[in-house]
């Protein structure tokens, strides 16, 4: 593959296979929820496991760019009464692998699958984990100030304390209602908007956005409308074909 190969593109294939294709130093952004500890089968595609993962993130760490990120959207399985912690097991390879921990960010649901009663043994799970790993220092850092300031306008009476601002940087924690927009045949997407706010947060206009376990293509369709290339790579022929469908009905006045 050509370095100056930049056309937005589906691939079908094994993620391994194709980004040993991928030259070094060749992405700017991933995004990317891989499978959680064989909690679905994706319709008996997934083959999963610890050599699996790690595989994929020694590529990752070859073919992304320095100053890269990759935002790691992940959650764990309860097997006989306790969690994997394959989370955090991946997230310790990330950094053998010579990436960085720049946050752990924490993707809050606003409802849970499996609500506790009055029989469970835990507290409702309404929460994945995003682990955001950079390349170096992160190239890019757009962080969305969307949270407002109790004391905005305010400063001090001499004015060597210039006015606090209306809006300040969101904290790590984000909150997404699920279900609504994001219906798409695949039992696992995750919202548009998170993607949306990730893509913005660590890449511009013109950077190219990798997704190697793209399922339905919700990063691909929030980087081609915030004006970012994308590869999306899938195995499963029936999540391509979804995923052909959304780009190619994408409506940008609708989202943007």
């Amino acid at each position: 593959m050509a370095e100056n190969t930049r056309v937005s593109r589906i691939i079908q294939g094994d993620c391994i296979k194709v980004l040993n294709s991928f030259p070094c130093d060749y992405i700017d952004m991933v995004l990317t929820s891989p499978p959680y500890d064989n909690l679905r089968d994706y319709n008996k595609s997934l083959e999963w496991g610890e050599d699996i993962w790690e595989s994929a993130i020694k590529e990752l760490y070859r073919v992304v760019k320095q100053g890269g990120v990759v935002v790691w959207v992940v959650g764990d399985a309860t097997i006989k009464g306790s969690e994997t912690g394959t989370s955090f097991k991946q997230a310790l390879y990330f950094m053998e692998c010579g990436f960085n921990l720049h946050d752990t960010m924490i993707y809050e649901k606003n409802s849970s699958t499996y609500p506790a009663s009055k029989k469970s043994v835990r507290y409702s799970q309404i929460f994945e984990y995003m682990f955001i790993f950079s390349k170096g220092k992160p190239k890019t850092i757009n962080l969305i100030s969307d949270k407002k300031n109790k004391w905005a306008g305010y400063s001090s009476f001499d004015g060597k304390i210039p006015p606090v601002p209306e809006l300040s940087p969101r904290n790590n924690i984000w909150k997404y209602s699920t279900g609504f927009n994001d219906k798409t045949g695949h039992p696992a997407p995750f919202p548009e908007k998170l993607a949306k706010d990730h893509i913005i947060s660590w890449s511009d206009e013109g950077d190219l956005v990798l997704d190697p376990f793209a399922g339905s293509g919700t990063t691909g369709k929030m980087a081609k409308l915030l004006g970012r290339d994308y590869i999306l790579i899938e195995k499963n022929p029936e999540y391509i074909k979804i995923a052909e469908n959304r780009l190619s009905n994408i409506e940008e006045s609708l989202f943007l």
